[in-house]
């Protein structure tokens, strides 16, 4: 069950939905009454396929980081260590994910993930291209998760990214596989 009030810093937010939950956390849409947010509760389940080490600072760092490569990207507004919770900007619009599902995608947004890819492998760095972690407000492309890592070929658009942006075997698997939870 999704809490109803989560603080940050001592500023309490409502939370009006489970946004999605990744490798690292929780991601809730959560508002003050006057904005909308997204409300990032970090988790300490296990991931067979990931070795965290400190989530809430790695999530600073890599925030930190994707911000002086130039990576569209939600602002992170507040950070609150001790309940590791994360308070950023809500970008509304459809995930990458959402919009391959139902037929929408554009070649507008492959080069726009292309274009980062042009910032961040000079810079020595992946980001996770997983298209739920991306999102379109007004034709413009945002990566909405802050994860990054140092760069390997195995990891890079081309080699793995791509294979979840149209409808691939490896994204209809994994619409199979995840059926349930949308």
């Amino acid at each position: 069950m999704e809490p109803r009030i989560l603080s940050v810093n001592g500023r309490d937010l409502s939370v009006i939905k489970l946004l999605g939950k990744g490798k690292g956390g929780y991601s809730y849409l959560a508002s003050d009454g006057q904005k909308s947010y997204v409300l990032k509760q970090i988790h300490h389940e296990p991931c067979e396929y990931y070795q965290f080490g400190d989530k809430i600072q790695a999530e600073l760092s890599d925030y930190k980081r994707l911000r002086a490569i130039g990576i569209s990207m939600p602002e992170m507004y507040d950070a609150d260590i001790e309940n590791e919770r994360i308070l950023k900007e809500y970008i509304e619009g459809e995930t990458v994910f959402e919009l391959v599902l139902n037929d929408r995608m554009k070649d507008a947004y492959l080069e726009q993930v292309k274009n980062m890819c042009a910032l961040l492998y000079p810079a020595g760095t992946n980001i996770d291209y997983f298209p739920t972690n991306f999102v379109v407000r007004d034709e413009k492309l945002y990566y909405i998760d802050f994860e990054c890592n140092n760069y390997m070929d195995e990891w890079n658009f081309e080699n793995w990214g791509v294979k979840y942006w149209s409808k691939t075997p490896e994204f209809l698997e994994y619409v199979k596989e995840h059926e349930q939870e949308r």
